[in-house]
């Protein structure tokens, strides 16, 4: 399935002269800078809230000092989730300040977001995110029912939706948006403009405090996951598709089957957390693979001729 250049071409040369490489890294600078500032306010802010009310939800999993046990509370879900906001705040004013450029021309060639490619790419990850849970009961098949109860888990979905949708959003605007259309703007080569996003979007997943075959079948899982996004972007000339994708993705997580200490205090389910396992080569080769397989699957749901859910590019 050959991929027609000609949106991602027109969104290649949509950025203006003030798209310069020294802008690009003060651009990524201030993201980060405010990411952190409202990181820090938001979490500190809520778990001091959450210490002060004298609470002790029950957990997800066991926590260690008051700040970790407050990121496995559904407070703590809620809170890190909105610090992402900081990364649109940076973004946007990047843009604004050092590219005299409105925030919407990151979208895509028509300046807004693929309503049509969002839902196409949120339903393809829905379905092969579910099927990569039936691969993974194949090596931690330890599932139980998750702490929150269904009342409360209907009450909070519209929320999580909506946060979750600004975490996500946030990363694709930063890093298939922001950097992958302004390095492409300043280079040719797929090397920089794609492979570089997808390296940096990957390491900042890497958790030092979990075992080097967790480590490394995760990077392997969302190093895929996020060279996906790069081509959905690349294929579309849009962030809508890649959007929806991420979302979908990080939805089943959030609300279906946690595996994640710190974001599955609303899941419904809950799987043995990755972190915990003391993977062996083999299990690394099957989470590793079982991704892979899922993603090649996604690929195809959005991508071939015959697929119901295939995406259409933006060409403005």
């Amino acid at each position: 399935m050959a991929i027609d250049p000609t949106a991602f071409e027109r969104y290649r040369r949509s950025p203006n002269e003030k798209t310069t490489l020294p802008r690009l890294i003060a651009g990524t600078v201030i993201v980060a800078v405010c990411w952190l500032v409202i990181t820090m306010a938001v979490v500190f802010a809520g778990a001091y809230g959450w210490m002060l009310t004298g609470e002790d939800e029950v957990l997800t999993f066991d926590g260690g000092n008051p700040l970790e046990r407050f990121l496995t509370t559904s407070g703590g879900l809620f809170a890190t989730l909105a610090t992402f906001a900081g990364i649109w705040l940076g973004v946007w004013i990047a843009m604004r300040l050092l590219h005299r450029e409105k925030l919407s021309r990151l979208f895509g060639n028509s300046a807004r977001l693929s309503g049509n490619g969002f839902l196409k790419g949120f339903v393809a990850v829905v379905i092969t995110s579910l099927l990569t849970e039936l691969g993974y009961l194949l090596i931690t098949p330890d599932v139980g029912r998750g702490p929150v109860e269904f009342g409360a888990w209907l009450l909070f979905l519209l929320p999580i939706l909506l946060l979750a949708f600004v975490q996500t959003s946030s990363e694709e605007l930063l890093f298939r948006g922001y950097l992958q259309r302004g390095l492409a703007h300043r280079f040719r080569s797929p090397l920089i403009w794609a492979v570089l996003p997808t390296v940096v979007f990957t390491a900042l997943h890497w958790n030092p405090a979990s075992v080097l075959g967790m480590n490394i079948g995760v990077a392997i899982s969302i190093g895929a996951f996020a060279a996906l996004l790069a081509l959905l972007v690349y294929a579309t000339g849009n962030l809508g598709a890649a959007m929806g994708a991420h979302l979908g993705n990080n939805l089943v997580g959030f609300l279906f089957i946690s595996h994640d200490d710190a974001l599955g205090g609303l899941a419904l389910f809950r799987g043995a957390p990755l972190t915990a396992l003391d993977w062996t080569p083999a299990q690394t080769a099957m989470i590793a693979g079982i991704s892979i397989a899922s993603i090649l699957a996604t690929w195809l749901l959005l991508m071939h001729p015959r697929s119901p859910l295939r995406v259409t590019p933006d060409l403005g």
